[in-house]
């Protein structure tokens, strides 16, 4: 089961949410950095969360795949590396 459990939330380190995996909840952190190397390509001045929402998708699953991968978490950060 994979579902996401609570609304993103922007903080001074970017967009922290949560995802429920197998029954269990894990904070996450989208750190600024990361939403950059998100939009990178395009050609707007979207905040932070306008980035989050329109990768939300992307975002959801690198975290769950991170989650799976056993990636230390407490909140499991999702910076530039996450999203080559």
């Amino acid at each position: 089961m994979h579902t996401p459990s609570t609304k993103p939330r922007l903080t001074k380190a970017g967009i922290s949410f949560s995802v429920t995996v197998e029954f269990t909840t894990y904070s996450c952190l989208a750190s600024h950095e990361g939403l950059a190397k998100l939009c990178e390509h395009l050609d707007t001045k979207e905040t932070a969360m306008q980035t989050f929402l329109a990768f939300e998708a992307k975002i959801h699953g690198v975290a769950r795949r991170l989650i799976a991968a056993g990636v230390p978490r407490n909140p499991v950060v999702l910076g530039p590396n996450s999203f080559r």
